[in-house]
């Protein structure tokens, strides 16, 4: 190596300075550390199969407000984050030209094809510039090389037994500690302005006080969050009697954007949860956050050994079903006009803030799939474009599940919409914050409108068809539920609503799981 020794640290998912491989071995490696952040152009072109923006305007929000995070907290340790705009392999190639001292580009390995391409192309890139490539693997909980049963893409992953073997024969590692002091960069280089909404060809997102996830990007709001719900509330001791809400910013953790764009760790969070169950309470809330970050794992650890067939419409089973792709359904669908209430509420939350419960996306990946019998794609990548929170193997990982098509599905599967909205929406309120046309309708009864009479309707000031649609289906399920509003809803009975479903130590993954019972 040169006397001058530098390390380009290739940022994406990973944008933190706590528990980051890549500025631990750097920082140890080099003389100078350079860290990058690319604005990659493939990243704002179409989805795949649908072409909807791949980024909507919330998660580029979220990340614009991560990369300017992590720029200010590297410059308190003495250093910054060069932001380019271009595709990764080729501003890693000018820079390597333009520095004349790079000894080495280190990042952290991802699992999706289109980042992986990326991948090959940075280490093509080093390999013509005589340069070192090093990798890591520091997105999950568990690392991949401490799996108890064998390297994962050999190994058939069912959906219990590699968690419950994980839990029991694998340690998580340690967090890295963050440097007290960064190395710095070398002289004459521009760290380069953070882009604006214009400049990536976006409309800046528009805030909504209704909004569950009011929160900004990086890593500095992320800690803050995890002691916020851990160690000033103790809401995380209540997490899994409140998990299934769908208004306010506490009812779950709201980790999932920071972790999607790895402004938190995974190991950081399980490093916590066992310092507060030793500190303070220890019970079944605060081992469901760990055991959810388990189903995280699961579906990165799927996408490593699946590859691109999480993307195929036959899914992981190669199993053929006559998905339909009516626009006039699906457009009903995402812009929450099908007049089912409790699906328009849930998908009206997501268009205008990028966010949805668990409980909602559960429900209306059901509806989709199952009650329109829509290609489970389109769902996918409309939930691509605008969730907040977007990771590609959760995403996709479940939503193969959610129509039948992902790992060990169960035939016939599929969610009770008035059930559902009658559960976990008891008196309604959750409609009527996001569907205003119907909060005349009192109680329960705003979950199933085209059921009242004329009069009631009047009363309530909705005309069914014109201020708002009748469903666009039916199914057959709903009627056992209809006559039983007031006498059998969770209202009547002076409840809440279930916190969890029968068999629910099979739901998954922090804020984003769908659930695998079939909830008639």
């Amino acid at each position: 190596m040169s006397l001058t020794r530098t390390v380009i640290c290739l940022l994406r998912n990973d944008l933190r300075l706590h528990d980051n491989e890549v500025f631990f071995w750097a920082q140890r490696n080099a003389e100078h550390v350079v860290p990058l952040y690319c604005f990659d152009p493939q990243h704002y072109q179409g989805t795949h199969h649908f072409n909807f923006p791949k980024s909507g305007p919330f998660r580029l929000r979220f990340l614009l407000d991560s990369v300017t995070d992590l720029r200010a907290t590297l410059k308190k340790q003495g250093s910054t984050l060069l932001v380019r705009h271009g595709k990764p392999e080729d501003v890693v190639s000018d820079l390597i030209k333009q520095l004349g001292s790079v000894t080495a580009v280190a990042f952290h390995e991802e699992v999706a094809s289109d980042e992986k391409d990326v991948e090959k192309k940075v280490k093509e890139v080093c390999s013509q510039n005589k340069v070192k490539c090093q990798t890591f693997w520091g997105s999950t909980l568990y690392h991949r090389d401490d799996l108890p049963f064998g390297h994962v893409k050999r190994q058939v992953l069912n959906l219990v037994k590699p968690l419950k073997s994980v839990e029991g024969q694998a340690q998580v590692r340690p967090v890295f500690s963050a440097p007290e002091q960064m190395k710095s960069l070398p002289t004459g280089l521009e760290e380069g302005p953070v882009p604006t909404f214009e400049a990536l060809g976006q409309t800046e997102a528009v805030e909504d006080s209704r909004s569950a996830f009011p929160c900004r990007g990086g890593e500095t709001e992320a800690l803050a969050r995890l002691k916020h719900y851990f160690w000033d509330t103790n809401n995380v001791a209540a997490y899994k009697e409140t998990r299934n809400g769908l208004i306010g910013v506490d009812y779950s953790t709201k980790f999932s954007p920071w972790l999607a764009l790895g402004c938190i760790s995974p190991r950081y969070i399980y490093e916590q949860i066992k310092k507060y169950e030793a500190e303070r309470t220890a019970n079944q809330s605060t081992y469901w956050v760990l055991f959810e970050l388990l189903w995280r794992d699961y579906f990165k650890f799927v996408g490593l050994k699946y590859g691109n067939q999480i993307f195929h419409v036959n899914g992981l089973q190669d199993k053929h079903v006559p998905w339909k792709t009516n626009m006039t359904l699906f457009n009903a669908w995402k812009e929450g006009r099908t007049g089912v209430p409790f699906v328009d509420a849930n998908m009206r939350e997501l268009a205008l803030t990028g966010f949805m419960s668990n409980r909602g996306r559960q429900n209306v990946a059901s509806f989709l799939t199952k009650d329109l019998g829509l290609d489970w794609r389109l769902g996918a990548e409309w939930f691509e474009y605008l969730l907040v929170d977007h990771d590609v193997c959760s995403n996709y990982g479940n939503w193969l599940y959610t129509a039948g098509i992902g790992n060990d599905p169960r035939e016939n599967r599929k969610f009770n919409m008035i059930k559902q909205g009658l559960d976990y929406d008891s008196n309604g309120d959750y409609v009527r914050l996001w569907v205003p046309e119907l909060r005349g309708v009192k109680g329960g009864d705003v979950h199933t409108p085209w059921t009242l009479s004329n009069a009631s309707l009047s009363h309530a000031q909705v005309s069914l068809n014109e201020s708002y649609p009748s469903p666009i289906v039916m199914a057959p399920e709903w009627s056992r539920h209809v006559n039983k509003k007031s006498s059998g809803s969770a209202s009547a009975r002076g409840k809440k609503g279930p916190s969890h479903t029968p068999r629910d130590h099979r739901d998954r993954g922090i804020d984003f799981y769908f659930s695998k019972n079939k909830n008639f």
